[in-house]
């Protein structure tokens, strides 16, 4: 099973922009799919954003226009840049992997609060 790694979560103001990492134990060039979960207090998790192989996207329509996923094969990383957030972005933020087995992260805390 591959090893998923979250960093960049925090505390940001409304309107603010976090830039959240996930780094992967093993080589991510063949991996079907990676992406961004979330889940709030009481909520179940949901879908944020997944990019393939090919470098396809799809993001939530909550988060259209706002995030971007993006991925670098070279460094096994796969990346989630989040602007203009808002308090109902507040979640904790977990990568996923489909290599093709299923892989998730231990996920990381983002906050967004005046």
């Amino acid at each position: 099973q591959v090893q998923l790694v979250e960093s960049g979560g925090g505390l940001v103001q409304p309107g603010g922009l976090l830039r959240l990492s996930c780094a992967a134990s093993a080589n991510i060039f063949n991996f079907v799919a990676m992406g961004w979960y979330r889940q709030a207090p009481g909520k179940q998790r949901e879908l944020v954003a997944v990019i393939t192989k090919d470098g396809s996207t799809t993001q939530a329509d909550s988060v259209k226009g706002r995030f971007t996923i993006s991925r670098n094969n070279a460094k096994n990383a796969v990346y989630l840049q989040m602007s203009n957030l808002n308090p109902e972005d507040t979640a904790v933020y977990y990568c996923y992997a489909l290599s093709p087995g299923q892989s998730w992260g231990r996920g990381t805390q983002v906050t967004v609060s005046s």
